[in-house]
C-alpha cells in the first residue's frame, strides 16, 4: 500500500515525525520499546504525530554497524503491525537499500537515509521504489563523524552537499525529495547552532522541503551539562524545534511528540 508523505504545509507549521527506535543501543531510548514498539507509535500518532520514522540501526556517535538481516528482522514486523493498525505514513530510517525494500514491502512509504543515497545501489533502489526520500548530510559515518568535525563554512558546505545529492537523485528519476542538514551528524555545537539558524536559507537555496532532527541530541548537553540523554533533554529539544519551525522547517523529527505539539500550538497562538 503506497501511502505517500503529505505535501509541505502551506500554513499551520511543520509536520511532526515521531521517532520509533527498535534498537538496543540508540542514544536516548535504546531497547526501551522492545515488545511495545507498535503501541508506542500509535500513542505518538494519537498525541499529534503526522508520521512515524522506524529505525533498526543506531546512528549515534561510535555506533557499530548492524547486519542487514538483523536490521530487517527488527523493523519489518513493527512496520507490518503499524500498517495493519493505521493509515498514517511510515518512514524507514536506514542506510541499506535491501532494508528499505523490505520495509516498503511491509508497508513503509518513505525512505529516510542518513547517508543521502550514497550507498551501493541506493539511487537505483530509491528510483525503482517510487517513494519519497529524505536525504541527510552526514560528515563521515556514525563511527567517525564526531571525531573533530571541521568546516570552513558549515552552512554553505551542507547546502552544497544537499544540492549535489538532490541533483544525483533527480538524475535517476527519484521524486518527492526532502532534505535534512543532519543536526549532530558530524557537527559540533557551533555547527549545529549555525544550521538551526539557517533553516530558511537551506530551504531556499536547496529548493526542497527541510526536515530537522534535533531531538535529544548531545548539543543540548553542551549548552546544559546537567541534561542526560533521555527526558533530561526534552526542554532543549522543544526549544530547538520551535527555532526550526520559526525558520520555516517543513518537518520536525522528534521523540517527545506531545510536548512538541503543545509548544507549537502555543507558539502559533502567540504569533497570530
Amino acid at each position: 500500500m503506497n501511502i505517500p508523505i503529505p505535501p509541505p504545509k502551506l500554513a499551520g507549521g511543520p509536520y511532526i515525525m515521531g521517532v520509533l527506535n527498535v534498537t538496543p543501543d540508540s542514544f536516548s531510548d535504546g531497547g526501551k520499546w522492545e515488545g511495545r514498539a507498535a503501541p508506542h507509535a500509535l500513542a505518538m500518532l494519537e498525541a499529534g504525530a503526522d508520521l512515524i520514522d522506524v529505525g533498526g540501526e543506531s546512528t549515534r556517535p561510535n555506533a557499530a554497524p548492524v547486519d542487514e538481516g538483523e536490521e530487517i528482522a527488527r523493523v519489518v514486523p513493527v512496520i507490518a503491525a503499524l500498517r495493519a493498525a493505521t493509515r498514517a505514513p511510515i518512514s524507514i530510517d536506514t542506510m541499506k537499500p535491501a532494508v528499505a525494500r523490505a520495509a516498503v514491502a511491509a508497508g513503509a512509504s518513505i525512505w529516510n537515509d542518513v547517508n543521502a543515497l550514497r550507498g551501493p545501489g541506493a539511487l537505483e533502489t530509491a528510483a525503482s521504489m517510487h517513494r519519497p526520500v529524505v536525504l541527510m548530510h552526514m560528515l563521515g559515518d556514525p563511527r567517525t563523524m564526531q571525531n573533530d568535525p571541521r568546516y570552513d563554512d558549515v552552512v554553505a558546505e551542507v547546502i552544497s552537499f544537499l544540492r549535489e545529492r538532490v541533483a544525483a537523485a533527480e538524475s535517476r528519476g527519484v521524486e518527492g525529495i526532502w532534505v535534512d542538514p543532519g543536526i549532530g551528524f558530524g557537527k559540533n555545537l557551533a555547527h549545529n547552532l549555525a544550521l538551526l539558524n539557517a533553516v530558511g536559507r537551506i530551504r531556499q537555496e536547496v529548493g526542497k522541503p527541510v526536515v530537522i532532527g534535533a531531538s535529544r541530541k548531545s548539543f543540548i548537553a553542551k549548552i546544559d551539562p546537567r541534561s542526560d540523554a533521555g527526558v533530561g533533554r526534552v526542554g532543549g529539544s522543544v526549544a530547538a524545534a520551535l527555532k526550526a519551525a520559526q525558520g520555516g522547517a517543513d518537518m520536525l523529527r522528534v521523540h517527545d511528540v506531545a510536548e512538541t505539539v503543545q509548544a507549537l500550538k502555543v507558539w502559533r497562538a502567540m504569533s497570530a
